[in-house]
């Protein structure tokens, strides 16, 4: 029995004493949810149902518990209720109803912890979304391990989920970015505001190797060469890189496209069409100010080109023309300020900014080797790489750390503890049991240990505490996958995982699993076994949301 079970049993419970005392049914919740005690004495699960109720219903608190107790105790599985101060439940559950799970979950293997409670939803997630100028930095790592976590729990919460990645190869920033590479081919230093590092000296050389003779065009020509070359060059290798750390997006989307295509001054005409474009001093205004902004905000300025606000506006539009109903973006630190200037740009539209955009904000990471940051990359001269941390950590520790973290709070890694092979390592911690319990089902198979047909399972043998313990641990997967993609918080999940690592090695320690030696194999062996496996399952499946792999050996 998982808590999402127990508390279908429990409401259903309810609508039966309402229903018999005359009550209105009207006032019962659709969903509750389950505590789990910390005081084992204080039984399995507890519920604050009649507490909510009470007052709704006018009945006393600990009358209408006393009645949800005597309902509940008629209910299959269900061992005992208590009532316990001012209303609490306390409830029991009988061993083969809790063990029952262990089975359960092995049968439903991968799609084990997939639940629809955003089925029918399209959500378009962005994150990354890097320009060209450099490898993906410290704060596009973050979002990179957050943002692809994201998208694998928005699908398993049953979401329709678009990955994107949008990036602009004209601008300010292109400019400088092929005069450093132009100066770099020259033998020249960058240009007061250009980029350094290694990796500029590097694309220029692939830059000339592909168009030999640049150094001989006139500097306009050189400069279009070096930047489309270089953008491309520069933009492949970002690829490679997040398809290296097992980042893949559905779509890469160019700014460049929108202009092309008209759609900027399309999405200046839907928003002249909703009443909210004024011009003044030469240029088009949208007026922000009216759903909250801090100032309105310039779409075309005076002689004639487009802000980056505009093409904000336009992409947003395009995400929505697509399809999706939520858009949600995911930006750095520094783009704080941009939540109210798009929140206002969709109410704009005529959308409503809580329902159909999202903004979530990542903080800073640090690199910290004997407790001092590291504070640039070899290659990239100013800044952390993700080539970096993943020569530092490893893919999986790399995406492990970062995601287990809110994002929005600054965190610092130390290199020394997620590279340890100890417990103290969080990721070694929990991949550990991912290869312990293979290594138990590889053992059980040499000595002729199986599961047997799920027909002949006996979950009432799992009644150990320990056994105990960690069924109810697995039994919550669904509802943290649920609750972690409805909140955009993976670490959730990792946390999750955590608590369910050290409640399989309490079970190790106490409940054995192989027979000795001499031992008769016995149904309590078959029956742990399946434990195990279903211990591993949730493991796997965890990792799996998080891009981490689980190991069958270390």
């Amino acid at each position: 029995m998982t808590p999402a079970n127990l508390a279908a049993t429990v409401l259903s419970a309810a609508r039966a004493v309402f229903e018999t005392r005359g009550l209105d049914v009207t006032a019962l919740p659709e969903t509750t949810s389950m505590e789990r005690p910390r005081n084992p004495e204080h039984g399995d699960y507890a519920s604050t149902l009649a507490l909510q109720l009470g007052k709704k219903a006018g009945v006393a608190p600990r009358e209408l518990a006393a009645a949800l107790a005597e309902e509940l105790g008629r209910q299959p599985g269900i061992k005992s209720v208590e009532v316990a101060g001012p209303g609490f439940l306390n409830i029991r559950v009988d061993a083969a109803s809790v063990g029952v799970l262990a089975r359960d979950i092995v049968l439903a293997g991968a799609d084990y912890g997939h639940t629809d409670t955003l089925s029918g939803e399209r959500i378009n997630l962005e994150f990354v979304s890097a320009n060209p100028t450099g490898p993906v930095h410290i704060g596009g790592v973050r979002w990179a391990a957050v943002g692809d976590a994201l998208s694998r729990l928005l699908r398993a919460a049953g979401a329709t989920v678009g990955t994107e990645y949008y990036f602009n190869d004209a601008g300010s920033q292109i400019d400088r970015f092929a005069k450093s590479l132009l100066a770099s081919a020259k033998g020249e230093p960058a240009p007061e505001d250009g980029y350094g590092g290694a990796y500029i000296a590097e694309i220029a050389t692939a830059v000339r190797a592909e168009a030999p003779d640049v150094l001989a065009l006139g500097e306009p020509a050189a400069l279009e060469v070096f930047r489309r070359v270089g953008v491309q060059l520069m933009f492949a290798e970002i690829k490679q890189s997040l398809t290296e750390f097992g980042v893949h997006f559905d779509t890469y989307f160019n700014e460049k496209d929108l202009h092309n295509r008209g759609e900027l001054q399309e999405a200046l005409d839907r928003l002249r069409e909703q009443g909210h474009i004024f011009e003044a001093d030469g240029a088009t205004w949208l007026r922000t100010t009216e759903f909250g902004d801090d100032k309105d905000r310039v779409l075309r300025k005076s002689d004639g080109d487009w802000t980056y606000f505009a093409a904000d506006c336009a992409y947003y539009l395009d995400k929505r023309k697509r399809g999706f109903d939520r858009v949600v973006i995911m930006l750095g630190a520094d783009h704080h300020g941009y939540i109210g200037r798009m929140k206002a740009m969709a109410a704009c539209f005529g959308d409503d900014p809580a329902r159909n955009l999202e903004i979530l904000i990542g903080q800073l990471v640090n690199l910290v080797r004997d407790g001092e940051p590291v504070r640039m990359s070899k290659r990239a001269g100013t800044v952390i790489t993700l080539e970096d941390f993943v020569d530092a950590l490893g893919v999986d520790a790399t995406r492990y750390a970062l995601a287990r973290y809110s994002s929005d709070s600054p965190i610092n890694l130390d290199i020394a503890v997620w590279t340890r092979a100890s417990n103290d390592n969080p990721v070694y911690y929990v991949q550990y049991v991912a290869a312990r319990t293979a290594s138990v089902a590889r053992n059980a198979a040499e000595v002729g240990l199986t599961r047997g047909e799920a027909a002949g399972f006996h979950p009432e043998l799992l009644k150990h505490e320990k056994e105990n313990e960690l069924l109810k641990a697995l039994g919550e997967y669904p509802e943290t996958v649920a609750r972690a993609a409805g909140l955009r918080e993976p670490h959730h999940v990792a946390r999750y995982l955590e608590e369910v690592a050290g409640a399989y090695h309490r079970f190790y320690d106490k409940c054995r699993v192989l027979p000795l030696s001499d031992e008769e194999i016995t149904d309590l062996h078959r029956a742990r076994l399946w434990l195990n496996d279903a211990t591993r399952t949730v493991i796997a499946n965890g990792l799996g949301l998080l891009g981490v792999s689980a190991p069958e050996r270390m």
